[in-house]
This record gives structure tokens, sequence and C-alpha cells, in this order.
């Protein structure tokens, strides 16, 4: 049995928590370099602002209609998304933590109202944080998915669904024909696992809605489509298919890549950028414990700049041996950079990937003729920590330039609002 708990609009509404003026008006959060719309309000979405239209789309297509555009803030929806994490981990045992703003809870031996347990802990992040949120239960992961789907749609668009289960939907706690009701009202497309082309597909087949998948035949699914079809027939039959995970399986690959505010022609800011990607990528890798046995980096232009000269390039090259260090990743990054970087072209985008990985505990036997790596890993862990503690960039390495320096290979927020919660010259003042 299983909860999901999912924040509506979840960048919109963090912003909103801090600047109540923007509470009923049409609002969107923009992507890196502030491109394309990724999070709308209910209001923008009255209007047809579509998930990723371009803002300069949507300036000329709707200039009167007062909507507000912001530039995504990071810092703050991951804290947020903390906060709100850490109130879900009270509805159940365990908790995985999905996404930034969705968090499936087991709800084994959970005894009582579950509905009702819901509305108070969705009434608690509302009033503790100011996030509004929909939750979902379900005897599988996928129906919890469907349950929050119906939560939010029926609070959302009046009349889609029961208004019983507006904000919080609990299908474990229905008869058959109510939950088959509720399958025959939503849409196949809305059903995870579904995606776009498997929906054009089982439509072709005649299927409709979710209650004409989940009463498809299991082994003929695998058949015509595959195992995964399959597993999600058996879900919404019911069946649990999809366990919680506790922790995330490791990456296979670990890539930062950033376009730039502004196109970028020297070959020392395109250090300073490759430097401050590998220094991250080495960031997120110590945190799944894990090393790498090669570095890629690239650099490009913009293929919409048809009136510059265009130029791609990538090189892999080989670490001494798995690592993790920063040093010893930044130096590589920055040697292949040299490598494939021609003077006399706008760059517009670069990046770094880490490849190879290792779990950190493997042994490196005759290889490992460093013996300086334990040392070495005590000062990344104490630069990580003094990174978590006092925000990213206050520690770095000297190739990644000063921080508080301007840098053009920077992406461009000129419409970002505060660190209010994690900066603390940005922390909000209260008068009464």
């Amino acid at each position: 049995m299983f909860a999901l708990l999912d924040a509506n609009n979840f960048y919109v509404s963090c912003e909103r928590t801090f600047r109540p003026s923007l509470l009923g008006r049409p609002v969107v959060v923009l992507s890196n370099n502030d491109g394309c719309a990724v999070s709308r309000s209910n209001e923008a979405k009255a209007l047809g602002v579509a998930m990723g239209a371009p803002w300069f789309q949507i300036q000329r297509e709707l200039p009167d209609a007062g909507i507000v555009a912001l530039s995504a803030n990071y810092p703050l929806y991951g804290d947020m998304s903390s906060r709100m994490t850490a109130l879900a981990a009270g509805l159940g045992p365990e908790i995985e933590v999905y996404s930034i703003d969705e968090t499936f809870v087991s709800m084994a031996g959970v005894r009582g109202d579950w509905a009702a347990r819901g509305h108070v802990l969705r009434e608690r992040i509302l009033q503790w944080l100011g996030l509004p949120v929909g939750i979902g239960f379900g005897p599988t992961k996928t129906l919890a998915k469907l349950a929050n789907h119906v939560a939010k749609s029926a609070d959302r668009k009046p009349g889609s669904y029961p208004a019983q289960h507006a904000r919080v939907c609990n299908l474990v706690a229905l008869s058959e024909a109510e939950r088959a009701a509720v399958l025959d009202a939503t849409p196949l497309g809305d059903v995870w696992g579904i995606g776009r082309k498997l929906s054009a597909q089982l439509q072709e087949a005649g299927l409709r809605t979710a209650l004409d998948v989940a009463r498809m035949d299991p082994a003929m699914v695998r058949r015509r489509w595959s195992v995964v079809v399959e597993r999600t027939v058996h879900e919404l039959q019911g069946q649990p298919c999809i366990a919680l995970e506790n922790a995330p399986p490791p990456k296979r690959e670990i890539a930062c890549t950033r376009s730039f505010g502004h196109p970028v022609r020297t070959g020392r800011e395109l250090a300073e950028a490759v430097s401050d990607f590998a220094s991250r990528a080495s960031e997120k890798l110590r945190r799944q414990n894990g090393h790498a046995g090669q570095v890629l980096t690239f650099i490009q232009t913009s293929p919409f700049r048809r009136q510059d000269r265009q130029y791609s390039r990538s090189i892999t090259l080989p670490l001494r041996r798995p690592t993790a260090d920063s040093a010893a990743i930044v130096a590589t990054a920055v040697q292949g950079l040299r490598a494939i970087f021609k003077p006399g072209f706008n760059y517009a985008k670069a990046g770094v990937m880490l490849l190879d990985l290792v779990p950190a505990t493997l042994e490196q036997g005759e290889l490992d003729l460093d013996s300086e790596g334990a040392d070495r890993a005590g000062l990344m862990t104490a630069m990580d920590k003094l990174n978590d503690r006092y925000g990213r960039g206050t520690v770095a390495l000297a190739s990644a330039g000063i921080a508080t320096q301007k840098r053009r290979w920077t992406m461009k927020q000129s419409l970002r609002t505060p660190d209010y919660t994690t900066r603390w010259s940005d922390l909000p003042i209260a008068r009464a």
C-alpha cells in the first residue's frame, strides 16, 4: 500500500510562499537562461500557456495578460522540497523521494482513516510551508500515482471526478465498482508509464481509458508490447510490481552542462566554466559514493545563431585511476578543453560528463600508488561540508575563478528572487 504526495505547481508555489502578492495572478517560472516556462500557476494554464513554451513567445501572444515571469531559484526549491519531504515522512514508515516535488510513502502497517490522515498532513504542509499538495493512496505505486492525479484534477477541474476525491483521494477505500468508475474517467494517457507514443498505439488498438488498460490480459500485453506495459497492467489491477526504493540506484554517468548567459570567446572563461561544472559533477559523484574512470568535456556554439560560425567538439580522457577527487577530475576536464578549444568562435554551451563509474569501495590493488588518497578524501569531505553549510561555491578550486566576480558564462537569471531560506542576507523581514 502506497501514498503519493505531490506539490501543485511546485516552483510557482515556492515563490508564492514568500510573495503573497502573486496569489491569484498568472505566474510562470522560467528554465535556464530565462528560456521556457517550466512551472505555471493555474491562472497561467487557464490563459493557455503551455509547458515548455518560450518566454518570448508568451510575451508576444499574451502581451496584456499581466503574466509574471520569474527565473528559476533552485536553492530555494531544493530547500523547500527537503522541508516538505520531512513532513511527508510522518505519513508512513518508509519514504521514497521520487522527484523534487513528489514523494512516495509506504503505508504498510498504518491503521485508521488514511484520507483523514492525508487531509491533516495537507493542511499542515499548507500552513507551515505555504505549499498546496495533492495526496493519493493506492494498493500499488501506479494506482497511488493515479489517485494523486484524481485528487489534483477534482480540485482544479470540478466535475472531472467526484468532489469527495478533491485534494486527497484514497482508492484503497473504494469498492470495486467505485474504483472502476474512477479508472473509466481517466484517459489512458494520464496513467503513469504510458507515454505519448504508447498511448497512440493503445488508442489504435481501441483502448481509451485506464479501465480499458486494467482489463487487458497481461500475457497478451507482454507478447504484443513489452514487459513494461505488462507491469503497468498488473499494477492497475492492484498487483504491486514496483517496490519502494529508499535510495535511488547509482547513475551510470554523471553530467553537468550549462548554456551560457552570453557568448563566451576566450579560453580562460571556458576553463572557469568547465572547472565549475567538473567540480559540481565530482560532488554528485561523491554523494553516490562512486569513482569515475573517464572524463568527457565538450564545447559548442549555438545552432540558433546562424550568423555565427559553427563549431562543436568533445573529447574523453582517462583518469590515472578511478577517483572522486575534484582536483584530479577538474584538471583532466581542463586538459580536454585545451585540446579541443579553437579561438574565434562564440561558444554558447559547455559541459562535463563523468564516465566509467565504479563504487568507491572497489579495491584498486596494485593501481593504488597514491599514498595521499586518504588525505585527499578527507579534504573533499571537508569541502563538501563547508559548501553544504555556507552555500555552493563557498570553497572552490582556483581554476573556477572568483565567484563574486561577474562571469559571462553564468546563466542569465535577470528575474530571480532572493534565496529566502538558504542565505542570511536574503532572510525575509516581517514588520508588524
